[in-house]
């Protein structure tokens, strides 16, 4: 072997080597999920910690029914070893890159295939289609988390112990947080459990907790709400005597500012009661930008603008700040 050959052989091996430890060093040697909305996101991330790499495509204030994959995008999706999405048409506009990836081999799984259908809802003008925003009920969204855990079990049998201890964990808080939506909104006149968004997206959330829910726009974001929509709504603020609106972190606010000047020009007097987190969680690194954090922050908005006597703090938050003195 001449000098260049050996040169060139030490090199290729040096290189081979910083290669090897780079990618080990930043996991890439990890299988890679990725995700689509936060609320799955944060489910994987809890579960597998540092064990697997986590990637969500759609991020804090982004809406699901309204996302384009980009090239990047479809450059990730393809070196993925598991993708779950959310599924029943949340992701409208992904649906084709998910059919594509199956048929390739990828392994895709809706997280809420697995979800008892009858305790999904088809809500009137969605008819043949099931209302996909089930994570704002903490025991259907059990379920989902359930399909989420199973799944990473089978991609890492190793982790299975530790992944089982930690979704005990994050369910078990989904009860809490279930508990506590339950008696905070008890303590409210039957005559008050009216919550009016920008969409309609707590149908589940009504339903769990007995709340009378009215959305400007329809199932998805998708559709426009009209002039005859947002007096519909002004009508029945007035006639119910309903006192405060919620915005929505990926819904425009001119709606729901449209009711609060409307009802207002006719004599009712209506405020914003806060803004809700329906499609996609708070910013990644706040309370809110988990889970648990956004259902324990909408129960705690909800309830508090609507009449409740409850603490500003959460549940979990209250109970963090009482742990800290």
């Amino acid at each position: 072997m001449n000098i260049r050959k050996k040169v060139f052989s030490t090199l290729t091996f040096t290189c081979l080597v910083i290669c090897t430890f780079m990618n080990s060093a930043s996991g890439a040697d990890k299988p890679l999920i990725v995700t689509t909305t936060g609320m799955i996101t944060d489910a994987v991330r809890t579960i597998v910690g540092d064990t697997m790499r986590v990637r969500g495509l759609i991020s804090s204030g982004v809406d699901p029914h309204l996302y384009k994959a980009t090239r990047s995008d479809i450059v990730l999706l393809n070196t993925a070893d598991l993708v779950l999405y959310n599924g029943l048409l949340l992701e409208g506009r992904l649906s084709d890159a998910f059919i594509r990836l199956a048929s390739n081999g990828r392994k895709v799984v809706a997280v809420t295939e697995a979800v008892d259908q009858s305790t999904l809802l088809e809500p009137s003008g969605f008819q043949g289609h099931f209302d996909p925003h089930v994570w704002m009920d903490p025991v259907i969204g059990k379920e989902a988390i359930s399909v989420v855990h199973k799944e990473l079990v089978t991609l890492n049998p190793e982790g299975a112990e530790v992944y089982k201890k930690r979704v005990e964990e994050y369910l078990k808080k989904c009860d809490e947080l279930d508990a506590y939506a339950k008696k905070v909104f008890s303590s409210l006149p039957k005559s008050s459990r009216v919550l009016v968004t920008a969409h309609d997206a707590f149908n589940y959330f009504g339903s769990r907790y007995d709340l009378e829910v009215f959305g400007i726009q329809g199932i998805s974001t998708e559709s426009e709400a009209g002039v005859k929509d947002i007096r519909r709504i002004i009508d029945l603020l007035i006639s119910r005597k309903i006192k405060a609106v919620f915005v929505e972190s990926t819904v425009s606010k001119k709606n729901i500012s449209a009711l609060v000047e409307g009802a207002a020009a006719r004599g009712h007097a209506v405020v914003i009661g806060g803004e809700l987190y329906s499609d996609a969680m708070g910013k990644d690194g706040t309370y809110e930008g988990t889970y648990i954090g956004m259902l324990d922050h909408n129960i705690t908005t909800i309830a508090r603008a609507l009449g409740a006597e409850i603490s500003e703090l959460g549940l979990y938050q209250k109970l963090s700040v009482k742990n800290e003195n």
